[in-house]
């Protein structure tokens, strides 16, 4: 019987005796577990950095470098002269004149006419002059010239920045517009590119460092403001356009409606009239947009309700950020418990209700290119000095807003 229990105690001793030999390897096993887990985080990390650093050189560099905030590019005019603006039809709209002494000057050809568009380049930048600065001040020139002009210490010529801007329509909107204070802005809806834009009262770029302080000071034309993607007005009868797209939401027709203009709607106790008191009689709803008749548009108003107009303006960009972020966000502050009266002067465009003249192109765009936004452009290329291409942009969507 001893020696049987010595036979049976035997490998209980060897499987404790083995457990503890295993003890030290099973723990260095731990330890080179959490070392691969934490080197395979670093190796992750390191890949990840690799990845944003190579999708930051291809994607968005340039937007960092051609910040306006980004003052290292001040540096860049030490060996570059600063490369000219010129509209799609090939007229020049902003050059460097480069002097004997070697002084430089910035000219603007077109004086008034492309003054908030273009912007200027003293006193800061604005307008092109801001948003292409980087390009501008980037040479392409054929890379044995621009060594030999550096060997020699000559500067080389920055890049040519083609527009989307035609001059022609440009002079024709700035003389439109006369002495009014305002804005002309057109878009073409599927491309985007901005054709035309005029802001009043304006300025003259090429005086700007000598008549800057005159011009932050006048508070009554503030005419350094581009009134085209800045400023900020009632809508008035455009509004019928969201009233509209409401309407046909819940209808999904526009057929059916008739309405009796008697030139005055009282709802709630509030009275609104037509323009001029105008009485426009029997109208379907085709009829009463034509005639812009206000009656018509108040009671639609307040049969679609506060909280309809609401979802629909916001569909539009009402209270929501623009695709450039230099344009002015429109407000739109209907509530849902807003009393008759305010939703009748809502439902025509009045009342407190804010839009911008670029934001309302978008909308007109947005109709026009069947409820898709294409983002708005003023650059159509870039061009080295020698004529050769250096970049297109293509036409960028940026958003369905409606169907």
């Amino acid at each position: 019987m001893k020696k049987l229990r010595k036979f049976e105690e035997e490998p209980i001793l060897k499987k404790e005796a083995f457990e503890e030999e295993q003890k030290p390897v099973r723990k260095k096993r731990k330890i080179n577990r959490e070392y691969a887990m934490v080197s395979a985080f670093f190796i992750v990390m390191f890949l990840g950095l690799i990845a944003y650093l190579i999708y930051f050189q291809v994607e968005i560099s340039e937007d960092f470098i051609n910040s306006p905030y980004n003052t290292r590019q001040d540096t860049f005019s030490d060996r570059v002269v600063r490369g000219r603006i010129v509209s799609s039809d090939d007229e020049t709209l902003a050059y460097t004149e480069v002097y004997e002494d070697g002084s430089e000057e910035r000219v603007y050809p077109c004086s008034n006419v492309f003054a908030h568009v273009v912007g200027y380049d003293s006193n800061g930048k604005s307008g092109l002059e801001a948003e292409a600065n980087y390009t501008l001040l980037t040479s392409h020139t054929f890379f044995l010239d621009q060594m030999k002009n550096e060997f020699k210490g000559i500067k080389n010529t920055g890049d040519t920045v083609v527009t989307s801007l035609n001059a022609s329509m440009q002079r024709m909107a700035y003389n439109l517009l006369g002495e009014r204070r305002g804005a002309i802005i057109a878009i073409e809806p599927k491309t985007g590119r901005i054709i035309c834009e005029v802001s009043k009262p304006d300025f003259d770029p090429n005086y700007i460092s000598y008549n800057y302080s005159y011009i932050i000071q006048d508070e009554n034309d503030s005419s350094l403001l581009n009134r085209a993607t800045n400023g900020a007005y009632p809508p008035g009868s455009t509004f019928k356009i969201v009233d509209v797209l409401d309407y046909y939401r819940h209808k999904g027709t526009l057929d059916g409606y008739q309405y009796i203009c008697e030139g005055t709607i009282t709802q709630g106790g509030h009275m609104l009239s037509c323009y001029n008191g105008t009485v426009h009689g029997q109208e379907n709803l085709y009829e009463a947009f034509a005639s812009s008749c206000n009656c018509a548009f108040a009671r639609i108003g307040l049969q679609l309700g506060a909280p309809s107009l609401i979802k629909t303006a916001e569909d539009l960009l009402f209270n929501r950020s623009l695709p450039f972020t230099t344009y002015r966000t429109s407000t739109f502050p209907l509530r849902k418990d807003s009393p008759v009266a305010v939703v009748m002067q809502t439902a025509i465009g009045q009342g407190d209700t804010l839009v911008s003249p670029a934001h309302l192109a978008l909308i007109t765009c947005a109709v026009a290119n069947n409820g898709l936004v294409m983002k708005p452009s003023l650059i159509d290329e870039v061009r080295s000095v020698d004529g050769e291409v250096v970049k297109t942009y293509q036409p960028v969507p940026w958003k369905q807003i409606i169907t």
